[in-house]
Parts: structure tokens; sequence; C-alpha cells
């Protein structure tokens, strides 16, 4: 049974599998909040796109590389991005980030998970965000429910971060504003390294 995190709590993939994680795939999903009063009449709520990036760092702090909408996999191929979902339509993940544990590079130690709204509309016009992680045999092993409302429009979301040949996955939720993953990388660094 997959564990619903709360901020600030983190689990240990080894052991929530039960068996040596090779591979994880990241999903971010939401929707957009519902427009109120006369104009929901008229569609509900607007689209809003928010993007999921991750940032690839090594122990000092370093940025190795960034997976997002304008670059969709690692230089060294372990990270794959979906692409751009650009409404947070539909059922399920809207955003996937693909992670071969086995390929990524031995002098990376986290890979930090955020989410930015591209579109500059702040998370108070987002409902029924949330991350999750499952295992190579598509078994969900965690999950964390993006309950952050307000003025921010970009979220450190989560991270994992390798010990030895484990691998760590931790809930964030840490807010900050910016409409790209770069607008992210002060809070990052700090979070993970200092």
């Amino acid at each position: 049974m997959a564990i619903s995190l709360s901020k600030n709590q983190s689990v240990s993939l080894a052991k929530e599998s039960g068996a040596s994680v090779t591979a994880v795939h990241i999903g971010l999903g939401w929707d957009a909040a519902k427009s109120k009063g006369l104009f929901s009449m008229f569609g509900g709520g607007s689209e809003i796109d928010l993007d999921a990036s991750c940032v690839m760092l090594d122990g000092d702090g370093e940025v190795v590389d960034t997976i997002w909408f304008r670059k969709l996999q690692s230089s060294c191929g372990s990270v794959k991005h979906s692409g751009d979902n650009r409404t947070g339509a539909g059922e399920g993940d809207d955003e996937v980030i693909l992670i071969d544990l086995n390929r990524v590079a031995s002098d990376v130690e986290h890979l930090a998970f955020t989410v930015n709204s591209f579109t500059g509309q702040d998370f108070s016009k987002v409902e029924n965000a949330s991350v999750r992680i499952l295992d190579q045999r598509s078994k969900e092993l965690a999950s964390f429910r993006l309950s952050e409302k307000g003025a921010h429009s970009a979220l450190f979301i989560a991270s994992l971060s390798r010990k030895g040949h484990d691998w760590t996955f931790k809930a964030h939720g840490l807010t900050s504003t910016g409409r790209t993953v770069e607008s992210l990388l002060p809070l990052v660094i700090h979070e993970l390294v200092e």
C-alpha cells in the first residue's frame, strides 16, 4: 500500500517497494480551479499551464542537468520528461518524469522535482495538485497532495536523494514565485545541500 506523505516526510524506495528499485515514474496531476459566480455558467475554470521539471544536482549543489519542457531528456539519458501538458485536463498524471536509476550519473546525488505556472496564475487557481512516485512495476510507492494554495506560482515539490545504493523520496512542498525552473534553483540548492 502506497504511503501518503506530508510535508518534510520521506520514504526509502527499497524499503517501501520490498525489492530493488531500478526505475521510477514521477507523476504530477492538477486541475484548474472552477470559477464561481456568473462566469461559471460560461465554461468554468481557465487553462493553467503548470510545468514539471527535474534538476539533477551533485553533492556540492552544482547543477548537473535540468530536464523540463525545453529539454525533455537528460544528457546521460537517465531522465525523460513526457512533454508539456498545457491544460491539466483529463484523469491521472498530467506530466510524467521517467527515471532509470541505474543510469543516473554517479556524481548526481539529488533529483529535485519542481512545478511552475508558466502562464503566471498563482496556485489559488489550482485544485487537486499532487505528485506520486511509482516503481518499475508500476506499483505506487508514495504520494504527496499539494495543499499549498496562495499567491505563489512555483513549488519545490519533492526530491530523490541517493545514499549508497538506496534512494529516498522526500516531500518538500516549498512555495516560491517564477514561471520557469530557473527561479527555483536557489531554494532547491539551499534545501538539499546547505
